[in-house]
């Protein structure tokens, strides 16, 4: 089990997890305000061809990626967390064989 967190080591994690949060909603807010823009361009501009969608599709891409690395992967996720859980049993498993 873990020592128990310090206020300033819990502060510091909680200020490096909403950052986190907040840096992909940024993100998610510029992707809908630009996309929608390159939408309207699309539309209503040049050509008759709807290619908005493919820098919707790749951004999109990029966007989900961002957000499984901050909401499930990142630190304070939970399959992070669990993943390192695991591991850590298992390095001290190797360490003291009897103990299982």
């Amino acid at each position: 089990m873990n020592p128990p967190l310090t206020p300033d080591e819990i502060e510091r994690i909680a200020r490096k997890r909403a950052g986190a949060k907040l840096g992909w909603y940024l993100h998610a807010a510029v992707f809908v305000l630009v996309n929608l823009f390159i939408f309207a361009i699309s539309q209503y501009g040049f050509g008759h061809r709807r290619w908005s969608v493919f820098p919707l599709l790749g951004w999109g891409l990029g966007l989900a990626l961002h957000g499984i690395s901050v909401f499930l992967l990142g630190s304070g996720g939970g399959l992070r967390d669990r993943m390192v859980e695991r591991e850590r049993e298992r390095l001290r498993r190797q360490q003291d064989p009897g103990r299982r």
